[in-house]
């Protein structure tokens, strides 16, 4: 155990910081390219890479000159194609690195501003839950660190304020805004009828149609993150970083969207939140049952003094 401890001792002498560091780095792109290209169609395309870097060790191994002078010339080329091909996920590395750098600098300035969360939050919920209970289609992205200019381009600017009036205005089936996507930005609606990129996730369920793999795609590119209305089932979906949650309910998507706009709140405060949307949700619900059941024995009562009085 002795010589153990002396010769980590030995080889520490060796060893310097930068070194540790350099390494460390190293580990920690490579973990984010694998973890960044999981579940994409960059695995089979780095496969296809290594099989032919594999070929051509296998032709140098048996001397196939004509086989090696191919690879060789091939390889030139590689590297351009690697760009072509890995572009979205080199853009993905790219503006998760820009975030890691801005979002502790900026998190305490927006805690201070935004203690307890944005009124619009509720406009978005009832407008999703509204389209949602008469199966009308709807899907809106939501701007965060990385702008969503060109998309806001493609479609019809507005810069209005985020209202339930709005939103369920624009999805109506008879306007003419509703076929398309509603991009908020800077929390106000920037524009509507936007086009999005369809993902190109070879995973992605076929069960979903355009409208979920375009919040989708757009959530893959950027940081920003969508909320979906089916037109077929009436269900809400929730995407973010090219993740999807299905079937949600206003209390749940409520929590989902103060997490992405606030991401300094922890899990625990987050679900004390959705807890408490959850109780007043309860409680508007019975208020509204109270009434009506009021309401119903008032029209009765009424309805006998009526008979009662003709007799």
């Amino acid at each position: 155990m002795n010589e153990l401890w002396a010769y980590a001792v030995w080889a520490w002498q060796f060893v310097e910081l930068r070194h540790v560091i350099d390494i460390l780095l190293v580990a920690f792109l490579i973990y984010e390219l694998l973890r960044l290209a999981h579940g994409t169609r960059a695995v089979q395309m780095g496969v296809g890479l290594l099989l032919v870097g594999l070929l051509y060790a296998f032709s140098s191994f048996l001397g196939l000159s004509t086989l090696q002078w191919v690879l060789r010339n091939v390889a030139v080329y590689v590297g351009f194609g690697v760009i072509v091909l890995f572009q979205q996920e080199i853009r993905a590395v790219l503006t998760r690195l820009g975030n890691n750098i801005r979002l502790p600098f900026s998190r305490q300035q927006q805690r201070a501003r935004n203690p307890f969360g944005q009124e619009w939050y509720d406009e978005v919920v009832l407008a999703a839950t509204t389209l949602a209970s008469e199966k009308l289609g709807a899907l809106i992205v939501f701007e965060r660190e990385v702008g969503l200019k060109t998309l806001v381009e493609s479609g019809i600017r507005l810069d209005a304020r985020i209202s339930y009036d709005l939103l369920v205005t624009i999805f109506n089936k008879n306007t003419t805004l509703h076929d398309g996507a509603v991009i908020i930005s800077n929390n106000r609606v920037a524009a509507a009828c936007c086009f999005l990129p369809l993902t190109q996730n070879p995973l992605v369920s076929r069960e979903l149609g355009t409208r979920h793999r375009s919040a989708i795609g757009a959530t893959e590119d950027s940081d920003a993150f969508a909320v979906i209305v089916s037109e077929e089932t009436g269900a809400i979906s929730f995407a973010i970083e090219g993740r999807l949650k299905r079937n949600l309910d206003g209390p749940g998507l409520r929590r989902r969207i103060q997490q992405a706009m606030e991401p300094w709140r922890s899990e625990k405060e987050s679900e004390e939140l959705e807890l408490e949307e959850r109780e007043r949700e309860r409680e508007i619900d019975e208020l509204v049952t109270a009434r009506k059941r009021e309401r119903q024995a008032t029209h009765r009562a009424k309805t006998e003094e009526v008979q009662e009085g003709s007799t």
